[in-house]
C-alpha cells in the first residue's frame, strides 16, 4: 500500500499565521475594496486569505527591492502605538527616514517648509553641541532646549530627507490617511500593510494584513527592510 504524504507547509504562509497576520476586523468595519482577500469569519472576525497576502508581500518586495538597487528613499509612517517602535527602528536600520509619531500636515505636499523646520533643529542642536548657547541666560537656555526637544518630537525622522520620497511604507493607510493623501496628490507610490478596515483603491502596494498587532506589524516591516536590503546588496555584488 502506498503511503500518502501530506503536502509541505509554506514557510512563509506558517510565519504569517503564527504571527497572527490572518486576523482582520468585524465584518462590519470592512471595507469594499478589501472584499476579494476575505477568507472567511471565525468568532465575528473576518479571517484574510494568506495565500493573497503571501503574493501581495512578494510583489511588494520586488518594488522594494527596486529601490534599494538604486539608492531610492522610502519614507516610512506608522504612528499609532503599536506601530510606531517597528517604524522607527526599521527605517533606521537602512537608514531611511520616518514618521513614527504624528504626521504633521504638509509633510510632503509643503516639503519645503518642514525642510525649514528640520535644517532648524540641526542648527539649535549643532550650537547646543558647540557650546554656543553659554550666552543666553539659564531660562533662556532651558527654552530653547524644549523647543529643540519639541521639533525632534515632531521631525527629528526627518533629517536625512532631504527631498522628497520615492515610496511610502505606511502601517495603516486608514490611521495615516493625511499621509496616504498627500502621497497620492503628488503621485508618490505607497507599500502599505493594511487591514480588512482599509481603502486600498488608491495604494499602489497593498499588503492586507493584521495591521493592528505588534507581532504582525513588526513581521512585515521586516520584510520590508530585509526587501530594501537585498536590493542594496544586489548592486554592491554588480
Amino acid at each position: 500500500m502506498t503511503e500518502t504524504k501530506e503536502p509541505a507547509s509554506d514557510p512563509v504562509i506558517d510565519a504569517l499565521f503564527k504571527v497572527g497576520a490572518h486576523y482582520g476586523y468585524a465584518k462590519t468595519r470592512r471595507h469594499p475594496s478589501t472584499a476579494s482577500y476575505i477568507l472567511g469569519l471565525k468568532n465575528r472576525v473576518e479571517i484574510i486569505n494568506l495565500e493573497q497576502t503571501k503574493e501581495l508581500l512578494e510583489a511588494a518586495k520586488v518594488f522594494v527591492k527596486t529601490l534599494g538597487a538604486e539608492g531610492k528613499i522610502i519614507l516610512f509612517v506608522g504612528g499609532k502605538h503599536e506601530a510606531a517602535d517597528a517604524v522607527r527602528q526599521g527605517a533606521m536600520e537602512i537608514g531611511m527616514p520616518n514618521v513614527s509619531g504624528r504626521w504633521i500636515g504638509g509633510t510632503l505636499t509643503n516639503f519645503a517648509q518642514i525642510r525649514s523646520r528640520v535644517d532648524m533643529l540641526l542648527d539649535l542642536k549643532a550650537k547646543r553641541e558647540q557650546g554656543d548657547l553659554a550666552k543666553y541666560t539659564k531660562k533662556e537656555q532651558l527654552l530653547i532646549s524644549r523647543d529643540i526637544e519639541k521639533l525632534e518630537e515632531l521631525f527629528g525622522g526627518l533629517v536625512g530627507m532631504k527631498a522628497l520620497p520615492a515610496a511610502l511604507f505606511i502601517v495603516d493607510p486608514k490611521e495615516e490617511k493625511t499621509a496616504a493623501s498627500e502621497a497620492k496628490r503628488l503621485k508618490i507610490p505607497v507599500v502599505a500593510l493594511a487591514s480588512s478596515d482599509c481603502d486600498i483603491s488608491d495604494i499602489a502596494h497593498p499588503i492586507i494584513a493584521n495591521d493592528s498587532s505588534m507581532g504582525s506589524i513588526r513581521h512585515f516591516v521586516n520584510e520590508i527592510v530585509k526587501a530594501y536590503n537585498e536590493g542594496k546588496i544586489t548592486t554592491a555584488k554588480v
